[in-house]
């Protein structure tokens, strides 16, 4: 029997809502991923992409990351691992880095065969680079074969990545798909159908919590293989100890408020945790501050409020509040009336969890995209906006109309600035035959579909001490 630890999504040095030990909590948390593996003795630990939230991690950060793969290499368990969409480079990976150290194999379509299995990898690739991979993967004899890669894979939700399309494309038989991406842990068995696929795919889910929509245990997956085919193959979830969130869902009814809110709130204990209160239904409007103090006093280590009711601007005066000024730009978006496509740039920019050395280039990706389409109605502003704002904001069409001069000499300005035109990456990408595995592009977009994220969850510190591109 061969058994593999399955992680994923640590994001080492995502400074979450900007606080230093939010920072510390994430590669804590894969620490802990190394210290379970080494109790257990696993034959080897696979990452199924985003070792690290940026391309461009700090040097505390990769400091950190090779301590923890020294632990591992001592013991004498390999780290093999791929390439996520967010830390992925133009040129040389870190993955590259640390295996030249000695402390982890990048995987790709050469088989390493650990025990009795056959581990494949495949990066993240675009959805645009997508129609060129070639599933082309080296024989072996091993009893069982599986791939890790990293990408948002049907059927799961919010999917644009068909898995039973790849394992029927794939040139050797694969029991399993080891998947990272999707920050819910989940596992489906493909059962066979005309295409002769019978295959297990499984997410682990993310080691720390990167949104406060992930309200689920953070963990890990053990895969054990034992008698050949998917049948030999075992999958078990195992949960792994994080910071405590506090979530506290509030919902007011008519006359109740912050005293209201404040109540629910002293119920709780918070003391180093990071609270989330949450607000519907009726009521008053509520002062974030007010309830973030409350928090703040009963020992939070960070404090949010979201106020998911909407009020009539005409309801009477308004107490100005900065405690939360994210809410206030998504209050004002929504507003705006835009199109499907103005909404979709924004939440790249905005409210994403895009690093931000990411954002141009997945902007610049979005647009090819749903240019692609041939969409019209993405283009529209919705239809139940003022016509005062829809005169104010007009058809997207129009407004790159207008603004056409304007947006090509920002575009010049842009593509000097960096030496790293869309043009120029056009051309070297049509170079390319990109292939499963090393050969797919290095190019990563943003992850499509996930779960609408915070504007406080794509907060991040300044990057200090960075290595930069070390090849």
């Amino acid at each position: 029997m061969t058994r593999l630890l399955h992680t994923g999504d640590t994001h080492i040095g995502y400074r979450q809502y900007n606080e230093p030990a939010r920072r510390q909590d994430f590669l804590d948390a894969f620490q802990q991923v190394v210290r379970d593996a080494i109790d257990e003795n696993v034959d080897a630990v696979v990452h199924a992409g985003d070792l690290f939230h940026d391309r461009r991690p700090d040097l505390v950060d990769l400091l950190g990351t090779i301590g923890v793969l020294r632990d591992l290499d001592a013991a004498d368990i390999p780290f093999l691992a791929v390439v996520g969409n967010h830390e992925t480079k133009r040129d040389a990976q870190w993955l590259d880095l640390f295996e030249s150290l000695g402390y982890a194999e990048r995987l790709g379509d050469d088989p390493r065969v650990v025990g009795d299995v056959a581990v494949y990898g495949l990066d993240f690739v675009p959805r645009s680079r997508r129609d060129d991979l070639e599933y082309d993967f080296a024989t072996h004899d091993a009893d069982h074969a599986t791939l890790v890669t990293h990408g948002l894979f049907q059927p799961f939700d919010h999917g644009d990545w068909d898995a039973r399309e790849v394992l029927a494309e794939a040139s050797v038989d694969l029991d399993a798909m080891l998947l990272g991406d999707n920050h819910a842990p989940g596992q489906e068995r493909l059962e066979p159908d005309d295409d002769g696929v019978d295959a297990w795919v499984t997410y682990c889910g993310s080691t720390e919590r990167a949104s406060a929509d992930e309200r689920e245990d953070r963990g890990y997956n053990l895969v054990a293989f034992e008698d050949s085919g998917p049948d030999g193959v075992h999958i078990t979830r195992r949960s792994l100890p994080t910071r405590e969130f506090r979530f506290i869902d509030v919902e007011l009814q008519a006359g109740e408020g912050v005293e209201r809110v404040n109540e629910q709130v002293t119920q709780y204990d918070l003391s180093d945790a990071v609270a989330v209160v949450t607000i519907t239904g009726a009521g008053e409007r509520v002062a974030p501050a007010q309830v973030e103090e409350r928090m703040r006093e009963q020992g939070a280590l960070v404090a949010r409020v979201n106020d998911r009711r909407e009020f009539d601007a005409a309801d009477g005066e308004v107490d100005v509040s900065f405690a939360d000024p994210d809410e206030a730009v998504r209050e004002r978006v929504r507003e705006l009336g835009l199109s499907e496509a103005a909404r979709s740039l924004d939440e790249t920019v905005r409210a994403s969890k895009t690093p931000d050395s990411r954002v141009t280039e997945d902007v610049e990706q979005r647009v090819r995209d749903l240019v692609e389409d041939g969409d019209p109605s993405a283009f529209q502003p919705v239809s139940d906006v003022s016509e005062t704002t829809a005169a104010r904001t007009g058809t997207a069409a129009e407004k790159l109309a207008d603004d056409d001069e304007d947006a090509a000499a920002d575009t010049d300005t842009v593509d000097d600035a960096t030496g790293d035109s869309a043009e120029a990456a056009d051309d070297d990408s049509a170079e390319e035959t990109t292939t499963a595995g090393r050969g797919g592009d290095p190019e990563a977009g943003q992850d499509g579909g996930q779960p609408e994220a915070t504007a406080e969850d794509s907060e991040q510190g300044q990057s200090q001490g960075s290595l930069g591109d070390f090849a």
